[in-house]
């Protein structure tokens, strides 16, 4: 088990949890509902990946100081990982409305044109995931989230 005495890999996993956990209690403050599959969903508030590599960077820091290599992989890998939530990520979600919307005019269109007579298995049809990026503020949460956490977990390592 000395795998749990690795501090800046339990903040990192800390801080995924966390950050997972904590996205149900702000859809029921935002939405109204109760949704328990926001913490094993991608994408909200706050970015589990930013709070993550934020947490791990911040974790190797205090331990290895930030003059470290180590230091310097794990800045790097925080800013790509971050900059990827609110990039490509973002747009293939933002991409992922646009096509579940041509899907649901075009089915539109076939329904009004003839006879539907498989309408249970267009109704089973999964949609493509929306939710896959981040919005720069979700990212800066789950960052802020993760250093916080990490310098938490420090004091009562």
């Amino acid at each position: 088990m000395d795998l749990f005495l690795n501090f800046p890999l339990t903040a990192a996993i800390t801080a995924i949890i966390f950050a997972q956990v904590i996205k149900v209690p702000i859809g029921l403050i935002l939405t109204k509902e109760f949704k328990p599959s926001l913490a094993f969903s991608s994408g909200g508030m706050p970015s589990s990946h930013s709070a993550a590599v934020t947490a791990l960077t911040t974790g190797v820091g205090i331990l290895e100081g930030v003059t470290s290599i180590m230091f310097a992989i794990s800045f790097v890998f925080s800013i790509i990982t971050m900059y990827d939530a609110t990039g490509v990520r973002r747009h293939a979600g933002e991409q992922a409305v646009a096509l579940n919307k041509l899907i649901k005019d075009f089915q539109y269109f076939i329904d009004g044109a003839k006879d539907w007579n498989k309408k249970e298995e267009y109704e089973k049809r999964q949609e493509l995931k929306e939710i896959l990026g981040h919005q720069p503020i979700e990212v800066f949460f789950g960052g802020l989230s993760g250093v916080g956490i990490a310098l938490l977990l420090f004091q009562m390592y």
